[in-house]
């Protein structure tokens, strides 16, 4: 898992939305590691001792190793992988990873009044700011989107994140909910949810399914068969299918050579990384990237 953090510059316009981000970020905190990093700007950086008092909101998204979390109105809680930490704004607060597992972590950092109404009308509060969402790659895939416009900054971005964002305040609300409803713990559930994370986080690097069913401390087999029960296909088509998403999405770029993607997800021979990608789309690479870029393409 790489790191990645950005601080977002505000217009006016963008306040007057009524939701705008200001921080966004993922990276992985290894065991036994300095938490926070220093590379944050001062108004963001805290000592345990001390700890922290923000101006803004922030949803921090934990999927790998355990910590604790503390807040004055919340006092000390636990926080464990699949964890959704919400920060509010002038509320004291400290949160760190376990010296012995460290942790992953995704945030985004907001502000604005469409939040404050939410607060105000009780779907969230600061009694019960660490909610254990388990698993879900619907999570994961706003994180990812919102860090794709803040990385490009297109024009009116802030709109489009600011959608991301409300988006998801309530997959967060709702999937809280649904967890208190149907108490589902179940222990394959997750298992195939993290999988997927794991997945998620290591699939452009040389990663088999070997080694994750390892990592989660199943069997291959056992891990293969609940994964296609569970998601439709195995666990390697599954890990397919991610490279050739973010394959579409490398191929945008048109100064990006061919053999240069393929290497980068992860292929040892781009001829290959073609005849794949033409597989699962009907379009080599050369032609999905020919289309795209004059409009043939709708994604």
């Amino acid at each position: 898992m790489q790191t990645f953090q950005k601080y977002l510059p505000i217009q006016p316009s963008d306040q007057k939305w009524g939701l705008y981000a200001l921080s966004v970020g993922f990276g992985q905190i290894n065991a036994a590691h300095n938490y926070p990093s220093p590379n944050h700007p001062s108004t963001y950086r805290f000592e345990w001792d001390k700890g922290r008092v923000l101006r803004e909101y922030q949803l921090i998204y934990i999927t790998r190793g355990e910590g604790v979390f503390e807040s004055t109105k919340s006092g000390i809680q636990r926080v464990y992988p699949g964890s959704i930490i919400i920060l509010f704004p002038n509320e004291w607060h400290r949160y760190k990873p376990d010296e012995a597992t460290g942790w992953a972590e995704y945030w985004v950092g907001f502000n604005g009044p469409v939040a404050d109404q939410l607060i105000k009308n009780n779907f969230f509060t600061p009694y019960n700011p660490v909610i254990n969402l388990g698993f879900k790659d619907e999570v994961i895939d706003l994180y990812d989107h919102i860090t794709e416009q803040s990385r490009q900054e297109r024009p009116y971005y802030q709109q489009l994140v600011s959608g991301d964002i409300l988006q998801l305040l309530g997959n967060i609300y709702a999937l809280s909910r649904e967890k208190q409803l149907d108490g589902d713990d179940s222990y394959i559930h997750d298992l195939i949810n993290q999988s997927k994370l794991v997945l998620r986080e290591n699939f452009e690097q040389l990663i088999s399914i070997e080694d994750i069913a390892e990592q989660l401390g199943v069997s291959y087999s056992l891990f293969r068969k609940a994964f296609k029960k569970h998601v439709g296909i195995s666990p390697g088509q599954y890990l397919i299918q991610l490279k050739i998403e973010k394959a579409k999405f490398l191929l945008n770029h048109p100064h990006k050579r061919i053999k240069d993607i393929a290497y980068e997800l992860g292929f040892d021979s781009c001829f290959y990384f073609s005849k794949l990608f033409k597989d699962k789309t009907g379009l080599s690479p050369e032609h999905y990237r020919r289309n795209k870029m004059t409009g043939g393409i709708k994604i």
